[in-house]
């Protein structure tokens, strides 16, 4: 650590000050690990109000680095649309980690675990993306198909790994499409592996004490096992959205343009069938199309034969 601060490495400065505080809580001293965390982040903090870049976690290494994929994000929750409840409730999230301290005083420790369910494009991975940034902590995502195998036993040992790393480095760990570990035991297509695997998962998700979060999402909801839903602190379901919101996205997404002659009415008809992630990739295409074709302008037809391509290659 003192060779690293001589050497003026921060990132390695800040990683092993990281693992002194993960140390510190598997020995009890919560205070002193919340301590140090909190220096953490205000350097961190720092770094970004003067412009630089967010000095970065320690990346996962060794066997971990085939597993898991690390991104440092930049989307905020105001760039996320939500309907109102869903907002107030991940907004409360954030406030409870960044607020541990106080919740500690009454030996309350904030919630860590949930699931996110909906259709595919509605947010999920978003959202999972802007609590990470929020936080400021990296988001590492799960790579179900370098983690799940065929080979007994071996699945529940690189989950281990997993959440051993979570102890060590705190961060956002995203399980996408959870439902390929966790499918319903009650299924047709129930195989030994398949139980042991969910046994593990189920396992791991319940001893898991470290301080990181852990967020599992999927598209198919009724297809997991019960006893998934007992492992998390809260579930979150999200949906398509409304035409209020849809219309909040596609403005996000187009700030460096004057919509002001868009009739917004034209669309209504269109957007219940796209999901958040259709209606960015159609304001992107309609962004390109006015800069490329119609010297920088969006026009209502430019922006409807966007959507318009976009509902047609949706899968409903």
């Amino acid at each position: 650590m003192i060779r690293s601060h001589a050497d003026g490495d921060s990132q390695k400065f800040l990683s092993i000050a990281e693992h002194i505080a993960s140390d510190a809580d598997k020995s009890g001293k919560t205070k002193v690990a919340t301590e140090i965390r909190d220096v953490v982040t205000r350097i961190r903090d720092r770094a970004g109000e003067r412009g630089g870049a967010p000095i970065p976690l320690a990346a996962p290494r060794g066997e971990l680095a085939g597993l898991v994929t690390a991104t440092y994000p930049e989307v905020m929750l105001s760039d996320v649309v939500l309907n109102a409840d869903l907002k107030r409730r991940v907004e409360r999230l954030v406030r409870e980690h960044r607020e541990s301290a106080t919740l500690q005083e009454k030996g309350l420790k904030p919630s860590r675990k949930f699931l996110f369910s909906g259709p595919p494009g509605t947010g999920k991975g978003m959202t999972a993306a802007a609590l990470a940034a929020e936080l400021n902590l990296p988001l590492f995502t799960v790579m179900l198909d370098a983690v799940i195998t065929k080979y007994l036993g071996e699945t529940a040992a690189k989950l281990r790994l997993i959440f051993d790393a979570m102890s060590s480095v705190r961060a956002v760990y995203f399980f996408d499409e959870v439902d390929a570990l966790a499918a319903s035991r009650s299924m047709d297509n129930d195989i030994g592996e398949a139980r042991r695997m969910l046994n593990s998962f189920l396992k791991f998700l319940e001893d898991d004490r470290s301080k990181s979060i852990i967020i599992a999402a999927t598209n198919h909801r009724t297809l997991l096992d019960a006893a998934i839903f007992r492992r998390f602190h809260s579930a979150f379901v999200y949906e398509r959205p409304t035409i209020a919101e849809a219309r909040s996205v596609l403005v996000n997404n187009l700030l460096s343009f004057d919509l002001d002659r868009i009739d917004w009415s034209e669309f209504v008809g269109l957007t219940p069938k796209l999901s958040q992630a259709d209606l960015v990739a159609a304001a992107e295409d309609a962004a390109r199309e006015a800069v490329l074709d119609n010297q920088g302008v969006v026009t209502t037809e430019i922006l409807y034969r966007a959507l318009q391509d976009r509902a047609g290659i949706n899968p409903e």
